[in-house]
């Protein structure tokens, strides 16, 4: 590995576990706004007896580079997230890879799909939108004045804000544990990275990009899921070439932490399942 592939797993805070071997097949999960590697630690375990795992900090969350994050320049878009991604990959020789992401990773893991098909054998979209506002003929769970009022709420007491998010968010009343982990995740962010890449989020608008995805899908999505909304999973479900879509019931934002066990079981199903060839 040289030194160049060794600093972008480093700035990525990249993490290998799992099985062993030149047939391996590799799966790369990637977390979404407010959240770190660490929010899958209850679904890994099941891959790593037949998956080469690998993890990975967005910039600027969690353990990674906090000084490569660039808000003016790569990562004003979803598309230098992206770019990161694919540099990870690269880094790492991957090709074919399973790739799970999280919410507004989903669609930085769409974005790299599109542009490099060959780095992805199967896409798992874990409650993923690609426009959170609502336009005509376009119901993406929020009006404007509602994201500018959430933005508004960020920079006037982000740290208010966040506890009054995370129960928003993880939607699971009867599961305190994880409101508070969510919670003590947002305030660990350095909060200025943590506003600015809100709003690239939440103004994102990556509905472009899903009509050249090609590779096989699977959308799994809360059944009870403000951030989310139903219509937007069976939205993208009609827009993709080769996908299916799993309602898991639970309530929330986040069903990997609220109902892993179904989640696995979904995920388990797609990946076992003849899909059709690109």
């Amino acid at each position: 590995m040289t030194t160049t592939a060794t600093s972008v797993l480093e700035r990525s805070h990249v993490t290998i576990s799992g099985a062993k071997g030149p047939n391996t097949q590799t799966i790369v999960f990637l977390h979404g706004l407010g959240g770190d590697q660490s929010d899958w630690r209850l679904v890994v375990p099941h891959f790593e007896k037949d998956y080469q795992v690998v993890l990975l900090d967005l910039i600027g969350a969690g353990k990674s580079d906090q000084k490569a994050y660039e808000p003016n320049a790569k990562h004003s878009t979803l598309a230098g997230h992206a770019d990161d991604l694919l540099q990870v990959l690269s880094a790492l020789a991957l090709h074919d890879v399973v790739f799970v992401g999280h919410s507004v990773a989903c669609m930085i893991g769409v974005i790299a799909a599109v542009r490099e098909p060959e780095r992805f054998a199967k896409m798992v979209l874990v409650s993923p939108s690609p426009r959170f506002i609502n336009e005509k003929g376009y119901a993406g769970g929020f009006e404007q004045k509602d994201i500018n009022e959430l933005l508004a709420a960020m920079e006037g007491d982000y740290t208010g804000w966040a506890h009054g998010f995370a129960p928003v968010m993880m939607g699971q009343k009867e599961s305190p544990e994880l409101v508070m982990e969510l919670t003590n995740s947002f305030v660990r962010t350095n909060p200025e990275i943590a506003k600015h890449f809100a709003r690239v989020t939440f103004f994102s608008d990556t509905r472009a990009e899903l009509g050249f995805l090609t590779i096989p899908t699977l959308i799994v999505q809360s059944a009870h899921d403000i951030i989310a909304p139903l219509a937007v999973g069976h939205y993208i479900n009609e827009q993709l070439a080769d996908s299916r879509m799993k309602v898991v019931e639970t309530s929330g934002h986040c069903p990997h932490l609220s109902a892993p066990q179904e989640t696995l079981s979904a995920v388990d199903h797609f990946l076992h399942q003849e899909t059709r060839l690109r």
